[in-house]
């Protein structure tokens, strides 16, 4: 199943060389070539079937031929060794911890300003930094409840920091409901190994909900606020909502009476004291923000500021994970923490420096070059990909409004084997967001969602983009592979037959 794939120089997560698997993926690779390609194409068809028939999708909205997508997925696995793991779990938590000192700083004392670590301008000038925040006090002091931060490799294989999603990371019910297909579909590909749980993820975050509830409630109510069944990640708001046992709501579901939010029900007015919210800053409140949003809840703000609700991720998060903050995280980690970062980033180029800017615009076709606020592969140039006219547009972008830009050099990240057309095995490149949660303590979701960039070639793995997913396994232990004769075991479950065609 192997014979002719290619290594080409990359990084490979399951390859050393070429036909020669690195000892975590030397099960997994045994039992891949023992099935034989007919009964692994049996098993894609499916994975392919489960996600459709339970409406596992995402919503592409510049996508003519359809809104509604199924999630691709591959369906071999990515495994991360205990070891290395351990690596990554410490650097999350060092990263999580600095972002949320930095958020309370920014908002309060602005000592990191004032010291001229981060020059004011950029944090002032960021879109997303929320002057209506000046002052307010959080519940718990946390501003980042829920963190996806993207993780890439280097051609050394050394993990490296490429953005923080601070404000409402998308994509962990994908990693949720891509195990338990993978569980349905390939247990006996588990049987080698002690592979870490994830099912506990909604009862961690409802937890953390609970945690940072006002110091009034006792029982806390937790709801889950959504746009509505148009936006992208609906699917994952439903399913996180139904997981966590707790109401799905839209704005016109809330009202605010006397500074406190209370939820319509069949029953009557509820009380709702923390609120997940999947909803930008700008349509959270009215009377606060853009006054024509029709998805948020008029006076939500003020029952917020008054410490009567919770509002998870906190508003101004943004300015955290804006992209020209980014370069000043290892800063923030030494000026909070007195530590350097454990988890390097991935070496930029600030537009807003003069120095930086001549540099960026002498080497356009060399560079990855970023809308500091943009997300999902949009307002994004791949340099080395890029036509000369699109390199001109990008130039006279950069000069009308640099501080909006920065430019990476082209780091061409690892590849995992994905099964393509054809029947064949290829190289396709990944990365990793990893999600963790920040409550009474950090949490790390063992694996996180690995994302594939499905067109031959390509670097760009968001979904929106044509990316994939595929299931994460971080091991229990550094035996990474248990005898092949043990007993199936699927993280403590019982043995799973094989699967039935349907």
């Amino acid at each position: 199943m192997f014979e002719n794939y290619e290594i080409d120089g990359l990084y490979d997560e399951m390859f050393a060389a070429a036909g020669s698997p690195r000892a975590h993926y030397a099960a997994a690779t045994r039992r891949l070539k023992g099935m034989g390609n007919a009964a692994f194409s049996k098993r894609v068809r499916m994975a392919d079937l489960t996600f459709r028939n339970q409406g596992i999708t995402f919503t592409v909205y510049k996508d003519s031929a359809g809104v509604e997508k199924i999630f691709p997925f591959d369906l071999i696995p990515r495994i991360i060794p205990a070891g290395e793991w351990e690596h990554i779990e410490k650097g999350l938590v060092q990263r999580i911890v600095a972002l949320n000192l930095f958020c309370q700083d920014v908002y309060h004392q602005q000592r990191i300003l004032k010291e001229k670590v981060i020059p004011p301008e950029l944090v002032y000038g960021a879109k997303f930094f929320r002057r209506e925040m000046i002052g307010v006090d959080v519940p718990r002091n946390a501003y980042i409840h829920i963190c996806g931060t993207d993780l890439i490799r280097s051609a050394e294989g050394e993990y490296l920091v490429l953005e923080d999603n601070g404000r409402s990371p998308s994509g962990v019910s994908y990693v949720l409901e891509n195990r338990a297909v993978m569980k349905r579909v390939f247990p006996a590909l588990f049987g080698a190994y002690r592979v870490r749980a994830i099912e506990d993820y909604p009862y961690n975050l409802l937890q953390m909900l609970r945690y940072v509830a006002p110091p009034h409630a006792s029982d806390p109510t937790v709801a889950v606020l959504t746009p509505g069944v148009f936006n992208s990640a609906y699917f994952e708001h439903s399913f996180l909502a139904r997981q966590m046992g707790v109401e799905l709501v839209e704005g016109r579901d809330l009202l605010v009476d006397n500074n406190f939010v209370y939820m319509r029900t069949t029953g009557g007015l509820r009380r709702v004291d923390v609120i997940y919210r999947r909803i930008d800053d700008d349509f959270i409140d009215p009377l606060t923000f853009r006054p024509d949003s029709i998805l948020g809840v008029p006076g939500l703000m003020n029952a917020y500021r008054c410490g009567n609700v919770s509002l998870a991720n906190a508003c101004g998060t943004g300015v955290a994970d804006d992209k020209a903050i980014y370069p000043y995280v290892p800063r923030m980690i030494k000026f909070y923490l007195g530590e350097d970062p454990i988890l390097p980033n991935v070496k930029t180029f600030l537009c807003a420096e003069a120095e930086d800017r001549k540099y960026v615009l002498d080497n356009l076709d060399k560079l990855v070059v970023k809308a500091a606020n943009e997300s999902g592969g949009y307002g994004m140039l791949m340099g080395h990909q890029s036509t000369r006219a699109e390199q001109d547009e990008f130039a006279k972008l950069i000069r009308d409004d640099p501080r909006n830009f920065i430019a990476q050099p082209v780091v061409q990240l690892s590849q995992c084997p994905s099964y393509v057309d054809g029947g064949r095995f290829e190289g396709r490149r990944v990365d990793l967001r990893p999600y963790i949660l920040y409550g009474e303590k950090p949490v790390v979701m063992p694996g996180g969602l690995t994302r594939v960039a499905l067109r031959k070639g390509s670097l760009v793995v968001n979904s929106s983009q044509g990316g994939g997913s595929k299931d994460t396994w971080v091991l229990e232990d550094e035996s990474d592979a248990a005898d092949e004769r043990e007993v199936i075991r699927i993280e403590g479950a019982a043995a799973l037959p094989e699967p039935v065609a349907v």
